[in-house]
């Protein structure tokens, strides 16, 4: 496969300096480059998302075990409460709402293994 003069020029450009750009990207500028800073509280939100949804499968899961009648309920309520927070930018309240969520979840689990619904 041979490429032609553009596309090398095209590949010898950094990839910060590719993005957002059209056919012809710009070179990269000091203006184009974000603060380390910003990039690390992003990272912070994209852990903290992480932990949000692996908490919702796991509640997802444990409703498995529940009764069926009680299943859809129980889903619904799980996906409710995700719901009216969806808009919660305070790192500290989502940690707040995960250790509570995660506490929640153990009560639910353990009261379905008192109740005979074993995994």
């Amino acid at each position: 496969m041979k490429l032609d003069k553009e596309e090398l020029r095209h590949l010898a450009q950094p990839f910060w300096a590719t993005v957002n750009s059209s056919d012809h990207p710009a070179p990269a500028t000091a203006s184009s480059f974000k603060p380390l800073h910003f990039l690390c509280l992003k990272l912070k939100d994209f852990l903290l998302r992480a932990r949000v949804l692996k908490l919702y499968r796991q509640a997802l899961r444990i409703t498995r075990r529940a009764p069926v009648d009680a299943r859809g309920e129980l889903r619904s309520t799980i996906r409710q409460e995700l719901e009216n927070n969806r808009h919660c930018n305070d790192r500290q309240r989502i940690r707040f709402f995960l250790s509570e969520g995660l506490e929640r979840l153990k009560r639910l689990d353990e009261m379905l293994d008192m109740q005979g619904h074993p995994e």
